[in-house]
């Protein structure tokens, strides 16, 4: 049975130049893939306020061992959000030492070191720091997976490869974590070591090895535990050689979940970001790696889970009134997607404050436009994955979920308008629905203050967000529209497009 929406009425805030007519079906027959529950993820990172790229200091105190953990509206963010994922993590987690136990490596603070494989030496997590943030975020109802010191006071053998994991300080950290009644869904181990890595590189059968070490650790101190943390490695740039190797040498259960980074728009000082952030066939590249990692799983490791374990686009800490700004919202968007339409279970997003790409301004806290596109997903988008095709439509992306809570089989519509000149006109069918007739669409339409791409300011159905007068995040509030019209989708925007009487069969339950 097919149920139709059609043609044709137009928000009077968009600005129209030529028109195409699309027909978008979405199958409800049978879900096209899941997510999790706390899909949503943004990573907190170790980097000090001297972590510089060219010339530009833009991390701030946003790091884990600085961040203003009193300030209200990162706090309201993080409720907002909720269940948020937040992956603690990033370059400099290989160095850190934890300050429990008796550790036989100093912990000392971050210090600059240019001729250092990262840039910085040093690093120490005080258990008074670790308490106060796992006190905030279990306040705050956030999701932790934890990055593990993969490095630390690890030795090379003959070869001058690395050799075995040392896990005493690692051990410490967990047994503390546990003894104060902390909880950490994941435990990860190491960043960006996988492959030919980023500064250094551990072989896979190696590293599979330490993946068996860790989840020694977690059964001796998660002994009797009704649920166990999730084992997740190897936080680094895909390469199926290193990856496979990895899996097989790791071997049946021996990893839960695999991750990966992602920063395919290159460097944050390119020229060229924005024509690839709208260029339909460059987004389209990194379908490769979700298809890929997706089939790898299938074929040797069924049991683990992909994520995406850190998502920044541009590397070197982004692009300001980039990677902060309206625009970004196209390619953070279409990646969730995407990712989506693959079984990736977790997308985490670098980052959630922090850099020139964070979801929150770095000196104000205030939302960057990303905050709120990842505010309407996670309100809206459910864990059911839907099929939606089309044809003859360029520069229209276009992705569907269950709507999220649903009680009547209930569609939320993702569509992203990445041309400049041409406004789709969108009609929807529907497979497998039933007869009856949804009457009402609510739509959230997503622009660009002053038709600007580079603002920091996004429009919602052309009102400006904001915080409140009393320093709050804003209502989303969508404008109700006759379901019988067609989703008018203006050059260079954003639709989400719920269908809340849907009726599919699947979205029900």
């Amino acid at each position: 049975m097919m149920y139709w929406l059609n043609l044709e009425a137009t928000p009077k805030w968009l600005n129209l130049g030529s028109t195409q007519n699309v027909l978008l079906t979405i199958d409800g027959r049978a879900p096209l893939a899941s997510i999790d529950v706390a899909f949503l993820c943004a990573t907190l990172d170790w980097w000090p306020p001297d972590k510089c790229d060219y010339g530009t200091c833009s991390w701030g105190n946003d790091s884990m061992l600085n961040l203003d953990l009193g300030n209200p509206l990162l706090e309201k963010a993080l409720v907002e959000l909720s269940p948020l994922r937040l992956r603690l993590g990033g370059t400099l987690e290989d160095l850190v030492v934890y300050d429990v136990g008796n550790p036989p490596v100093p912990c000392l603070p971050f210090v600059r070191a240019p001729s250092s494989a990262f840039g910085f030496q040093g690093g120490c997590l005080s258990m008074a720091r670790w308490s106060a943030l796992m006190k905030f975020f279990q306040r705050t109802g956030t999701v932790i997976a934890f990055g593990l010191n993969a490095l630390y006071n690890r030795k090379k053998v003959a070869s001058g490869a690395w050799g075995p994991w040392n896990s005493s300080n690692a051990y410490d950290l967990i047994q503390y974590t546990v003894d104060q009644g902390f909880e950490v869904q994941a435990w990860e181990l190491g960043n960006e070591l996988s492959g030919s890595g980023v500064g250094t590189k551990v072989s896979a059968v190696q590293f599979a090895a330490d993946m068996k070490e860790l989840r020694s650790v977690i059964g001796v101190l998660y002994d009797g535990a009704s649920v166990k943390p999730l084992v997740v490695a190897p936080d680094g740039f895909f390469d199926y050689g290193w990856f496979k190797q990895f899996l097989t040498s790791a071997g049946p259960g021996g990893v839960d979940v695999i991750t990966r980074h992602i920063y395919n728009l290159g460097p944050g000082v390119s020229k060229d970001l924005e024509s690839k952030i709208l260029n339909p066939n460059y987004l389209n590249n990194e379908k490769k790696n979700f298809q890929t990692v997706q089939s790898l799983l299938q074929a040797v490791a069924p049991s683990t889970v992909a994520w995406v374990g850190e998502a920044g686009g541009a590397y070197n800490s982004g692009h300001h009134l980039v990677t902060d700004a309206f625009i970004f919202s196209f390619w953070y968007l279409d990646q969730l997607g995407m990712a989506a339409s693959y079984d990736t279970k977790v997308y985490c997003r670098q980052s959630f404050i922090g850099g020139n790409y964070g979801l929150l301004n770095t000196t104000t806290f205030e939302p960057n436009p990303d905050f709120y596109s990842a505010l309407l997903w996670n309100r809206l988008m459910g864990t059911t994955v839907l099929a939606a095709s089309f044809k003859g439509a360029l520069y229209l992306r276009a992705y569907a979920h269950c709507q999220k809570n649903t009680t009547q089989g209930g569609v939320t519509i993702l569509l992203i308008n990445l041309s400049k000149l041409i406004t789709y006109k969108v009609s929807t069918v529907l497979l497998t629905a039933p007869s009856k007739t949804s009457t009402t669409r609510l739509e959230y339409h997503l622009t660009a203050a002053n038709g600007d791409l580079h603002s920091q300011v996004m429009l919602l159905n052309g009102n400006a967000l904001g915080v409140t007068l009393d320093r709050n995040i804003p209502t989303l509030t969508p404008v109700q529209v006759d379901s019988s019209t067609p989703i008018s989708v203006a050059p260079l925007s954003i639709v989400f497009a719920q269908l809340p009487d849907a009726g599919v069969q699947i979205c029900s339950s």
